[in-house]
């Protein structure tokens, strides 16, 4: 029934669009409020509902589903994001088909490097980018996260003469969303994140109405592999298994239909068991549930709703041989603020933080809370015991560059000025994005915590990783890609044009742990970095960092692999890519017998 007072009501706002001013206001005005005192209690009742149930067939009849797409297509107009220059590769490439030999590699691969695949996801929107749509209700928009999400894979393999074979391949990963706006052959879902809270929740409902879901379920944020297999992922839906050689989609993973709701996209090996640990946040109660799933990836052997307040957008989780470490900070979906007018995703700086640890097998009762410093976290560089205390080590900030300035105001001017060295001088900015490696020591006796900096001021890190050997053990030395500010503040989105190697057992600069940079050229920025192991490597850091660069001035795209030992040096390989890779996200190196 709301269905089609819906369908009517905008058929009555379309339909008077050529009468007076004072008629369309009048009448818009009221379908608004009609739209958002009708939503109230449909939001206030969907925890008796999955928000991303998908529609049973015949449910809704062909003559109903083109009425609702006619409506829809009359009265949003889907719009192209304005584009900076300096974000050109950001932009979206084609899918190259079928994998191309890549035979233009400067220096050596090296000895002991690991027969295998460098892959990496992000978001490669169709139709040529992100959308924005204008209508009636005002507009609705793509976050700068969205967009399908793309896989682009190195392969890796030694002959038995010791030559290396260098192959390249992009894919798309196809999600059923994917599908079904691929068949349409032109963009459909409508944006429903960012923007007036009307335009949001029509955007809402016309979604789930139209393709059973209220968002398009993107899978672009990482690749990670268990027992064998291979996953794309991302925080709105469950994971997407992968054929590592084709890079064809092979469906939901939903381990043996015993994890209905969304998955992260950083799962966690349990060190020792081998069991993978992940959880899964939603805009309804329960807000975050954490699940383990066996060494075999075939069954969930634990599941518990750890009893949230609220829904925090939790990116990441972490692990150590006993606990789970659990993550709770002030960046929240609420669907009721949204309704009431507010953004759907927030990030309040006056709101607390805490970090919860948890037996491995615990439920809500069983979490030892934590009270921190309000900070904003997205990625942790490793979580390990020290005794006493919990020891966990990520990457913080003051503010979060998710989702982005509120409606109306200038989105590039709001990203850039947040990049401005200027704009965090003391640690104290509370808009500043510049994030740092930091500690967090949780004493599990006492309840005390004590915060510090492992890294200055003079550079930006993100998107850390280790050894995965070391993943919840003590480690000596973490990785991340430093910020290039000035090129960020000028782009408005984040590049990196370099790496860092943290000697974490090292404080002896100035209280802060040694770090080594790896700086790129001039105009060449990295997205996805990972370690890889050397074969029998005896130490820690035997290993390499590979990593996408993109050179903005020649528009050439190459992998890089950096000695991890020779961290400062020259790349001993450079492999210039048949194709443009655009920027992304998470990258993992997956060892292969091929």
């Amino acid at each position: 029934m709301m269905a089609w007072t819906m369908i009517n009501a905008i058929h009555q706002v379309h339909c008077c669009a050529h009468q007076k001013p004072t008629s369309v206001t009048t009448t818009l005005d009221q379908f608004k409020s009609q739209l958002l005192s009708s939503i109230q209690p449909f939001v206030s009742n969907l925890h008796k509902i999955s928000i991303k149930l998908q529609v049973p067939g015949g449910m809704i009849k062909k003559t109903s589903t083109e009425l609702l797409d006619a409506c829809t297509d009359s009265v949003f107009q889907f719009m192209d994001h304005p584009s900076h220059p300096s974000q050109s590769n950001f932009g979206p490439v084609e899918e190259m088909g079928e994998p191309v030999n890549v035979n233009d590699i400067q220096g050596t691969i090296p000895n002991g490097f690991t027969e295998g695949v460098y892959i990496r996801n992000g978001p490669n929107p169709l139709f040529g980018g992100l959308k924005t749509t204008k209508s009636i209700f005002g507009r609705s928009s793509h976050i700068w996260v969205e967009g399908e999400g793309m896989l682009h894979a190195i392969y890796f393999k030694k002959e038995t003469d010791g030559r290396w074979t260098v192959s390249y391949n992009n894919k798309h990963v196809e999600t059923d969303t994917f599908k079904m706006e691929k068949q349409r052959n032109k963009p459909s879902f409508l944006p429903a994140i960012e923007g007036d809270s009307p335009a949001i929740l029509s955007a809402y409902l016309l979604n789930l109405m139209r393709f059973g879901t209220v968002n398009k379920l993107l899978s672009n944020t990482s690749v990670f592999e268990h027992s064998g297999k291979v996953y794309s992922s991302a925080e709105n839906h469950k994971p997407q298994e992968i054929n590592i050689r084709t890079l064809k989609t092979l469906g939901n993973w939903d381990v043996d239909k015993s994890w209905n709701r969304p998955f992260t996209a950083h799962p966690k090996k349990a060190p020792g068991s081998g069991e993978l640990v992940m959880m899964g946040v939603n805009a309804i109660k329960p807000f975050f549930e954490i699940g383990i799933i066996s060494a075999d990836g075939n069954k969930l052997v634990h599941k518990a709703d750890l009893k949230f307040e609220r829904c925090s957008l939790c990116h990441d989780i972490g692990v150590t041989m006993r606990y789970n470490v659990i993550l709770d900070f002030p960046l929240t979906i609420d669907l009721l603020r949204l309704v009431n007018g507010g953004p759907l995703i927030k990030y309040n700086k006056e709101g607390y933080a805490r970090i919860g640890v948890m037996p491995r097998y615990g439920d809500g009762d069983s979490v030892k809370w934590f009270q921190v410093k309000t900070c904003c976290v997205f990625h942790l560089i490793n979580t390990y015991e020290d005794g006493d205390e919990v020891i966990m080590w990520a990457c913080r900030a003051k503010n979060s560059i998710i989702p982005g300035p509120d409606i109306g105001l200038n989105k590039f001017e709001w990203f850039s000025r947040r990049f401005k060295q200027e704009c965090d001088t003391d640690f104290s900015a509370d808009e500043s994005f510049i994030s740092q490696a930091y500690e967090w020591r949780l004493n599990m006796k006492t309840g005390e915590v004590k915060e510090r900096y492992l890294t200055g001021k003079s550079h930006s890190i993100d998107f850390p990783m280790v050894n995965e050997n070391f993943v919840g053990l003590k480690n000596k030395y973490g990785y991340a890609q430093t910020v290039d500010l000035d090129a960020s503040s000028i782009s408005g989105m984040a590049k990196y044009g370099g790496l860092v190697k943290l000697h974490l057992e090292d404080t002896k600069q100035q209280d802060y742990v040694k770090t080594e940079y790896h700086k790129f050229p001039p105009n060449t920025f990295c997205t996805g970095s990972a370690f890889v192991a050397k074969s029998g490597g005896l130490e820690e850091d035997d290993g390499w960092l590979i990593a996408f660069v993109h050179d903005e001035q020649l528009d050439i795209s190459r992998a890089i692999i950096v000695d991890a030992k020779k961290f400062t040096s020259e790349p001993v390989a450079i492999i210039t890519l048949p194709h443009r890779v655009p920027y992304g996200f998470h990258g993992a190196f997956i060892p292969l017998t091929l």
